[in-house]
């Protein structure tokens, strides 16, 4: 079966990422240029996109909870400090978890919740006394320390805590700008802007996916991310070529059988699931994983976890159907 066959239906429209990315290309070129006008003349512009540092530190009641804290830990680690205006030790703790979140420049967020203003969260989670610090990460709750921990034993906790977020589940935050508290000075027009650095390289990547030579597309997508591993397209393309490659010599019907008939196997479930990504079956594939995991264990499940994380690459960390996955692949891990 050759590649330039497949059906991608539901998965990634070639032209669509294509159009995707030169636009975002265009726009951070936009942003690059304005920021060394503004700095030529004295000031700096902040990334479109970008939170100030005083966006890390938030305020969340119950009414939030679900967007303020759910709905972000899908892109960053939620640490909640729940906190009283006469708890002493709260005092103590507070300043200090803000300075350390501030410090993680993105990596994680401090949503603070005020206990006696919120009583529904504080029986939600069961808290006996305060301080008390969680982590939501993924939409899974998990229990960090209660009292008032030393500085070093709190920064370890939280560097386990981004660590966790990016290998299991590929959150690796949110971008801070510190001079985005201020409007962001306006881009040029798109038609205005150069053609970007690697516009070539990623154009040969695309015509060589069209024409089925996946080996081709490969490499020139690892070439740009080798000067440059934030390239969006090129992150999003190179997931979709390497996904195309363990397919193309497949027999669909013998890898469906096999996962069939063996549900427990790694190897079965994960050719599996790439067949249903290219199928355009997204649930399906993020699913068959999911419980996969469930059922596996040790280096079994790291594979199947890190294959899962690839193919959240594939379709895009903004899909809410990833969203879901990480949530509920956070839900069987711990």
């Amino acid at each position: 079966m050759q590649p330039r066959n497949m059906s991608m239906s539901g998965v990634v429209d070639l032209a669509a990422v294509k159009a995707a990315g030169e636009a975002k290309a265009k726009a951070e070129q936009a942003r690059a240029e304005a920021a060394r006008q503004a700095g030529q003349a004295g000031g700096a512009g902040p990334s479109a996109g970008a939170v100030p540092p005083s966006a890390l530190v938030i305020d969340v009641d119950e009414a939030g909870f679900e967007s303020d804290v759910l709905q972000l830990s899908a892109e960053v680690p939620v640490v909640l400090d729940f906190w009283a205006e006469w708890c002493q030790p709260c005092k103590q703790l507070s300043p200090l978890l803000e300075r350390l979140i501030t410090e993680a420049n993105g990596r994680l967020v401090l949503a603070k919740v005020d206990v006696d203003a919120n009583q529904m969260l504080m029986q939600q989670f069961q808290i006996q006394g305060i301080p008390a610090v969680f982590a939501v990460v993924a939409g899974q709750v998990l229990p960090l320390f209660q009292g008032v921990a030393p500085e070093q034993q709190i920064r370890d906790t939280l560097a386990q805590l981004v660590q966790v977020a990016e290998e299991r589940f590929g959150i690796i935050g949110i971008e801070v700008e510190p001079n985005a508290e201020g409007a962001a000075p306006a881009a040029p027009a798109a038609d205005d802007i150069p053609a970007g650095p690697y516009d070539a390289l990623l154009e040969a990547a695309v015509v060589a996916l069209d024409a089925g030579d996946l080996g081709g597309a490969v490499q020139a997508y690892k070439n740009v991310l080798g000067d440059d591993p934030g390239n969006i397209e090129a992150k999003l393309g190179l997931a979709q070529a390497e996904l195309l490659a363990r397919v193309q010599h497949m027999n669909p019907q013998a890898v469906r059988t096999t996962a069939a008939e063996n549900p427990r196997d790694p190897a079965a479930q994960i050719a599996a699931a790439d067949l249903d990504l290219v199928g355009g079956h997204v649930e399906d594939a993020f699913g068959r994983l999911v419980d996969t995991v469930r059922v596996t264990f040790g280096e079994d499940r790291d594979a199947v976890r890190l294959r899962l994380l690839e193919l959240f690459e594939v379709i895009g960390a903004d899909d809410p159907r990833v969203s879901a996955a990480r949530t509920a692949l956070a839900r069987v891990l711990f």
